[in-house]
């Protein structure tokens, strides 16, 4: 009779916290589709917007699907064929500065997280002094003119390959996730540190390796302000910097222009605004399919443990 009048007593109770989580749940699941509308209606917006007239974009008449649907923004975008050659500068920027990125940030990373590096926290403090810290823009300009790098390849892809938050993660997601007895394994085996650190802590971190080569990429692959500065050979200019030139020079068309030419000219600067951020936006939104199994394992374990 005991145990009868127990199941009785908390069978009810047991039930209405089972409901109670399940509409915990629904809330939660409610609210992740909510944000995830916030978050992906702004790319949406721009896509559909892209195909559309401006005046009907501009009267707020798109907001779901594409109206007087229409291609002049790219054909027009299209037709300036230095874009091309900023493409191909940019996938060149891009390859060679991550490939550097990786083996500065990944090798610096390691060798801060040996404990028998010696002055390691001081050297950590230095790095991380950078990232509050610099000495400015105008010291910066000068000493790249001094290294002889302005105006050139290797100024778009060695000098700002530091990234003192990449070595943060890198190095204490080698400090939390490879095991000191590996090393120390290594070692009677008759491994070296660059044997050991190649063949054995390489393979075991492609997750870390994989968030800062995307962080990278995406670095690159947006970079225009470098080239803006550093760069006057219109041959060596990123795709992002020609884009920005070219609604740049159509808007001030637009404005100096008077009559039909002015609103032909404005008509054109709306009509490629949205397909400029296409143009530039999903080339490299295509590689984080590849990666995003690897953000969990990579970022987290990276970032939060100590």
């Amino acid at each position: 009779m005991d145990v009868v009048e127990v199941r009785e007593k908390t069978g009810p109770r047991q039930r209405h916290t089972r409901s109670s989580d399940r509409v915990l749940e629904i809330g939660l699941y409610v609210f992740a589709v909510l944000m995830l509308i916030v978050l992906i209606y702004p790319l949406y917006f721009i896509i559909i917007a892209s195909f559309s007239e401006p005046a009907a974009v501009a009267n707020g008449q798109v907001w779901l699907w594409p109206k007087d649907f229409t291609l002049a923004g790219y054909q027009e975008l299209l037709k300036h064929s230095n874009i091309w050659i900023g493409y191909r500068n940019t996938i060149v920027y891009t390859i060679v500065g991550t490939a550097i990125g990786l083996v500065v940030n990944i090798s610096a990373a390691y060798a801060l997280s040996r404990k028998d590096l010696v002055g390691r926290k001081y050297i950590s403090l230095l790095f991380i002094f950078t990232m509050f810290f610099n000495g400015g823009l105008i010291p910066t300009f000068m000493t790249i003119r001094d290294f002889q790098l302005y105006d050139t390849f290797l100024v778009m892809v060695l000098p700002f390959s530091v990234a003192a938050f990449n070595i943060i993660v890198a190095r204490t997601f080698f400090q939390s996730s490879i095991p000191e007895d590996l090393w120390e394994a290594a070692q009677l085996d008759g491994c070296g540190n660059l044997r050991y650190f190649v063949t054995i802590v390489i393979p075991l971190s492609k997750a870390v390796i994989s968030v800062i080569a995307l962080w990278t990429a995406v670095g690159h692959w947006n970079s225009y302000f470098n080239a803006l500065i550093y760069l006057k050979d219109s041959n060596l200019y990123p795709l992002q910097l020609i884009l920005r030139n070219i609604l740049v020079t159509n808007q001030m068309q637009s404005a100096m222009g008077t009559g039909e030419a002015a609103a032909i000219a404005l008509r054109l600067a709306n009509i490629m605004r949205y397909a400029v951020i296409i143009v530039a936006t999903v080339p490299i939104m295509c590689i984080y399919p590849f990666v995003q199994k690897y953000f969990n394992q990579g970022v987290m374990i990276g970032a939060v443990k100590s």
